[in-house]
Parts: C-alpha cells; structure tokens; sequence
C-alpha cells in the first residue's frame, strides 16, 4: 500500500540577488511533480506519495544550494488528512 504523507514547506532565501525569482524556481520545482499543492502566505503545503516528497525536498535542496542561501523549514506528517 501507497504511504501518502503531507508536508510543509517554508523556503526564505536569506543572500539572494532575487529573492521572489528563488521563491518561483522552489514553486516551480513541486508543481513539477505529480502532488497536491497549497501555495499560503507563508509556506507551501503538498500530499502525495511519501516518497515523491522526499524527492522533492531532496531535490529543492540541491537546486537551491546553488542558487543562494536559504533556510527551508519542513514540517512532514502521516496524519494531516492523509486517510483518502
């Protein structure tokens, strides 16, 4: 049986020469993947397969690293309307 999961993410580009573009390459990266997604004020919430979101993290991550520094608070859970 599939393990869904929901998570989290809160991305803050702390040195960046453009911190809404790094903000829109993050957004870019989830809504490349095949998940549910919930853009907020202030984190960006997404369901699916507990796998493909640990890509996703893995993958903001490496991508981002490049690109400027960051923080990247990720709050994951099997338990946030994960049942359906």
């Amino acid at each position: 049986m599939e393990k869904i999961a929901t998570c989290q993410i809160s991305f803050t580009p702390i040195v960046s020469t453009n911190y809404i573009e790094d903000i829109n390459k993050v957004l870019d990266i989830i809504k490349s993947y095949e998940v549910d997604y919930n853009v907020g004020m202030m984190s960006t919430t997404i369901k699916g397969n507990k796998e493909t979101l640990l890509k996703i993290i893995n993958q903001i991550f490496n991508t981002m690293y490049e690109v400027c520094s960051f923080t990247m608070d990720v709050k994951l859970s099997n338990v946030c309307g994960c049942n359906n």
